[in-house]
């Protein structure tokens, strides 16, 4: 319950106490919008019998009709209307509403932090809601200008090239030391600049030296393919070709076939 609270109602969204960064102004319209949100908006559902006179009314959501004496609830804010107690739920992300407590808007009831973010962005750093008037917005998400940065090292990224990593911005430097994959054909990292192929959750650069057969080279971007073992073929005769040229290295003395390239190379 506690969680949920948290999650439905952030004090940050009103309570400057819990917003320790803000400039003076930003505290005055955090002060401004929470107290027009309480007197607008605010509300708790009450838990009740529905009453003999809504006998047969049907729920706000669901529309299934509410019979004398159903469990329901009822919010004062939205008239004599009734709701079936699972149904009670915040109209954008479907949870039930904690403790009943609601926010009501267009006839609509939302949990706190969902009615906050239909007036104001939320940062996806500090989950505060952005008061400035510039805000940086990248990927469909939106931050404080000071608070997009790279996850690993907190560089500032504004006006830098920079890679998402789990719905977090990363530097480029970070992100190829840390994060890029390795080539299968030539092992070096794939860059953030390079345009990669992936297949069966192997990774290639997508030119045509590194992605192509590894019997005949036929570049293989767009192209029909084999893949065994971790190496490409374009057709089924290369991956055969490729299978008895690995027979006669068998057979071959030692030192040429301590210059045969590993599998797993």
């Amino acid at each position: 319950r506690a969680r949920a609270l948290l999650q439905q109602l952030p004090p940050q969204d009103c309570d400057e106490r819990y917003c320790p960064d803000l400039a003076e102004e930003e505290r005055r319209q955090l002060r401004a919008f929470s107290a027009r949100r309480r007197q607008e908006a605010l509300g708790q559902g009450l838990a009740c019998p529905v009453p003999g006179p809504c006998h047969g009314c049907p729920c706000r959501k669901c529309g299934r009709r509410l019979n004398k004496g159903d469990p329901g609830v009822s919010a004062s804010r939205l008239g004599d209307q009734f709701w079936h107690p699972s149904c009670f739920s915040c109209h954008f992300c479907q949870q039930q509403l904690v403790d009943l407590i609601y926010f009501q808007q267009d006839g609509r009831i939302y949990c706190g932090r969902h009615h906050a973010e239909l007036f104001r962005p939320r940062c996806a750093s500090c989950d505060q809601l952005i008061f400035m008037e510039e805000c940086i917005e990248a990927e469909g998400r939106r931050w404080h200008l000071e608070h997009f940065c790279c996850l690993e090292c907190d560089e500032p990224l504004r006006g830098q090239r920079y890679v998402m990593r789990s719905g977090r911005p990363c530097c480029r430097g970070c992100f190829e030391s840390l994060f890029a994959e390795p080539c299968q054909a030539c092992g070096d990292p794939i860059g953030a600049d390079s345009e990669e192929v992936t297949h069966q959750g192997l990774h290639w650069h997508a030119r045509a030296a590194c992605f192509c057969c590894t019997l005949c080279r036929k570049p293989l971007r767009g192209q029909p393919l084999l893949c065994r073992r971790g190496r490409l073929f374009c057709s089924d005769s290369c991956s055969r070709g490729q299978d008895a040229s690995s027979t006669a290295s068998s057979d071959s003395s030692d030192s040429a076939f301590a210059s045969a390239p590993s599998p797993d190379s």
